[in-house]
């Protein structure tokens, strides 16, 4: 009679598996609570105790770990001298271990680590080559479909469970890894890191480039919860773009929207309405606005939804949709629609390099007015302070070096990605025009010379806010004066690459 192993915390289905492996011949081996739920059913069962001779002892923390549990799950029973072993010692194998952790995820703690689980997972999945270890309740259906047929559970199929089993144990190890650096080290020296697929994307930056969603195993993620009513399957830009807007609008409470390209603002903006929010986030660059993503942090109404039809939109990505904007938006086949829950936040930002990964703390942009310094004679009105810090939480989300200009809420002009100040804040006043006249210049990072200054004067700008620190900052600030502009320090650079 072939023997199974089951151990589990989650005991969805337990009962019924146990009771169609009992129909099928098999003599069951369980422990603690799960022997229990099993033997309350009428099915018969072997307590790990019996087989063991010991009670579960400390507080149930040792319970299976025992050489007639592991010798069973370890023995090797296509060699003879294993086999010879396990009779003198009167080890009966074990050819199926059914097996789940505790849920440290939830409520971590120490009395959560799982010991024993772990450990049959792992004993299981070494010796797959004669033992099945099943580590999920939805694995059971495929486990009694197997065992029904006449080729039972073969070596290609113990061999995928054992795979899930070591991603299992790896996911669990990662966890609380995680959970003891998170009270010691943001950065330790050793990170813990699994991940889960969650989506296999269109295709990655290109077209012939596979891509695919994960998630980090204990973060949680407004990605895993969002709902695509409409369109075409994310591509990796897509999502890249997505991530890049919906952080942006997320971060006002005032209704906004913004319009991304290349992970880059080509338009936003700030409103009493959202209606008006697209619309002057639109006027930024319509141009640029061609093929863009759009966020917006209020429900889309119709109304919304008409203006964002007749320009080509890859995605749109809303808290929520009426049924009428959903059915005008849904008229465009390829534009997707995203019903998003707020940003869970992260508290490292990583990127991929040739080999490894740079970890740094994320960039949280904060606007704590009050402890911004004016630098310059002239001071700014309510109204300029208020364009201050829309310009500032924009500009930090441009590619630097980046320049971003508002006026009355609405980014005029952005310029990004360059590799001088000025050439950025040529482009954001070239594409300002005559709107650059009485708008607040955001700077990611100082001004190195008075050129940068100098040149927004020129367009009548007339705020400049800047992180500042420049050994020149006095030379910038003259500028500032000379002109009639207000200069204002925040003293926190947001470059961004």
């Amino acid at each position: 009679m072939p023997r199974a192993l089951l151990s589990v915390y989650d005991k969805t289905g337990i009962v019924e598996f146990a009771q169609q492996l009992h129909e099928l011949g098999w003599e069951l081996v369980s422990s603690g609570g799960t022997a229990t739920v099993i033997s309350a059913a009428g099915i018969p069962v072997v307590d790990v105790a019996e087989i063991t001779g010991y009670p579960a002892i400390l507080g149930h923390r040792v319970v299976t770990l025992h050489p007639s549990i592991h010798g069973a799950l370890l023995g090797d029973v296509s060699d003879a001298e294993h086999v010879a072993e396990m009779q003198r010692l009167n080890i009966a194998p074990i050819s199926l271990a059914v097996v789940n952790l505790y849920p440290f995820s939830t409520n971590p703690s120490i009395e959560l680590i799982d010991v024993g689980g772990p450990a049959m997972v792992r004993a299981a999945a070494k010796n797959h080559a004669h033992v099945a270890v099943v580590t999920d309740p939805s694995q059971y259906g495929e486990i009694l479909t197997a065992l029904q047929s006449s080729s039972g559970i073969d070596a290609t199929m113990r061999r995928s469970l054992a795979a899930q089993a070591f991603a299992v144990t790896a996911e669990y190890d990662a966890q609380v890894s995680r959970w003891f650096s998170d009270s010691t080290s943001m950065l330790p020296e050793r990170m813990s890191i699994h991940l889960v697929r969650e989506d296999v994307l269109r295709y990655g930056e290109n077209p012939h480039q596979q891509g695919a969603r994960y998630r980090i195993v204990g973060n949680t993620s407004w990605w895993s919860t969002a709902q695509q009513l409409g369109g075409k399957e994310m591509s990796y830009l897509n999502v890249l773009d997505g991530e890049a807007a919906w952080n942006l609008v997320c971060n006002f409470d005032s209704p906004c929207v913004a319009i991304i390209k290349h992970a880059n603002p080509c338009g936003m903006a700030v409103a009493k309405t959202i209606e008006s929010a697209y619309e002057r986030a639109l006027a930024c660059d319509p141009v640029s606005a061609f093929g863009g993503i759009v966020a917006l942090n209020r429900t889309v109404t119709a109304a919304v939804a008409e203006q964002v039809i007749d320009i080509f939109t890859e995605v749109v990505i809303a808290p929520e949709f009426t049924a009428d904007a959903l059915s005008l938006l849904q008229t465009r086949k390829n534009m997707r629609i995203i019903a998003a829950e707020q940003p869970a936040g992260g508290h490292v930002h990583m990127r991929s390099i040739d080999g490894g990964l740079l970890v740094q703390e994320t960039d949280v942009v904060e606007t704590p007015v009050e402890s911004w310094k004016v630098v310059s004679t002239a001071t700014p009105t309510e109204e300029q302070l208020a364009d201050a810090v829309v310009a500032w939480v924009a500009c930090a989300s441009v590619s630097s070096n980046a320049i971003a200009l508002v006026r009355d809420g609405q980014t005029v002009g952005i310029g990004g990605g360059q590799q001088n100040r000025v050439d950025a804040t040529r482009l954001a006043c070239e594409r300002a025009g005559d709107r650059a006249r009485g708008a607040v210049a955001a700077s990611d990072a100082f001004f190195p010379f008075r050129d940068g200054p100098d040149l927004l004067a020129h367009h009548r700008v007339a705020v400049i806010v800047q992180p500042g620190g420049s050994q020149r900052d006095e030379e910038s600030i003259a500028a500032a004066n000379e002109h009639g502009m207000v200069m204002i320090f925040t003293g926190t650079r947001h470059f961004r690459h």
